[in-house]
């Protein structure tokens, strides 16, 4: 008697056989890498956290780049340490700023073929450690703040970038960076818009990345959004659609599948998902305990994004991965 199950199980036998029948694959094409990349830096610095990722200086990240295009890897982000911070995070907009620098040498690298994409946000570059202009009474002033936002993403326009990624969740601000663009002659300059980005405990490591201290230990509660909603994700993605976002994007990506996959039933723009920091920690600390297969949990990990119904995917694991297909 054949049962319909063992149909199933026949064509699990073989590795061979198991690639036949895959319904999700996983490539280099589908993975983003985020790049650190520090103006005082006179070499890499290892971040403690984030085990394999360091803070670059400005010729290591062209090295970087260079080895990650070779791999296959035909996307990186960018996110800067500046030199010195205030309270507005001017540094953000400096024409001869730590990323508008790496865009202008990474275009003469590259031209067209690795697409830079430049995160826009200001955490980076304020002393208080905010998305944004905080006020006398410790609030965010969001319109404010829309309008450095659109002074940011001209700065990196004009120095070559892709592709902008505003993360900083402040309400409007995809419509008010596209209105700065298409006002300047960059109509053809795309934004990929952190659109559900949530309040996540898992960011630990980026901070470390960045160098970033929220003053008087606060949080982003007030303008992340809450890890228990999930239809406000479809809304907040939604106004982003509204207001002329061509990326929309979940972030964390592992605990928040569901709303991954929601968001790929939903909307039929391209949709990423951040494979954050805290997430590739954990792997890197498990497996270094000889707890798991690093390896095969990193494949794993990212094959249950794509599943999910994200067609990019932004990961520290983006190197690795395509080192291990090779």
């Amino acid at each position: 008697m054949t049962f319909p199950a063992r149909r199933l199980r026949r064509m699990r036998r073989t590795p061979a056989l198991r690639r036949l029948v895959a319904e999700t694959t996983v490539t280099p094409d589908d993975l983003v890498a985020p790049l650190f990349v520090r103006e005082d830096a006179a070499e890499p610095q290892p971040i403690g956290s984030l085990p394999g990722i360091v803070q670059h200086t400005q010729e290591s990240l062209r090295t970087e780049v260079s080895e990650l295009a070779a791999l296959g890897i035909s996307g990186v982000v960018l996110f800067g340490l500046p030199a010195r911070k205030d309270a507005l995070g001017s540094q953000a907009w400096n024409p001869d700023g730590v990323v508008q620098v790496a865009l202008r040498n990474l275009r003469d690298d590259h031209g067209a073929e690795v697409a830079v994409i430049a995160d826009l946000c200001l955490d980076e570059y304020t002393d208080h450690g905010h998305c944004g202009v905080v006020t006398d009474s410790g609030d965010i002033d969001n319109d404010a703040t829309l309008e450095l936002y659109q002074r940011v993403a001209l700065a990196q326009a004009a120095a070559g970038a892709d592709m902008v990624a505003p993360s900083g969740m402040m309400d409007g601000q995809v419509g008010a960076i596209r209105q700065a663009l298409d006002r300047n002659g960059f109509e053809g300059l795309p934004i990929m818009a952190y659109s559900a980005k949530y309040a996540s405990a898992e960011y630990g490591p980026f901070r470390d990345a960045v160098d970033v201290t929220i003053a008087g230990g606060g949080d982003r509660k007030g303008y992340q959004q809450d890890p228990a909603n999930a239809r406000e994700a479809m809304a907040e993605i939604e106004l982003d659609i509204a207001e002329g976002a061509d990326i929309v994007m979940v972030k964390p990506a592992l605990a928040y599948l569901d709303v991954i996959a929601a968001a790929r039933a939903r909307f039929d723009l391209p949709l990423a998902a951040y494979h954050v920091s805290g997430e590739y920690a954990m792997l890197k600390a498990a497996a270094a305990n000889g707890w798991i297969d690093g390896a095969a949990t990193a494949v794993e990990h990212l094959t249950a994004i794509k599943r999910a119904g994200a067609g990019l995917i932004l990961t520290y694991l983006a190197r690795e991965f395509a080192e291990t297909l090779q």
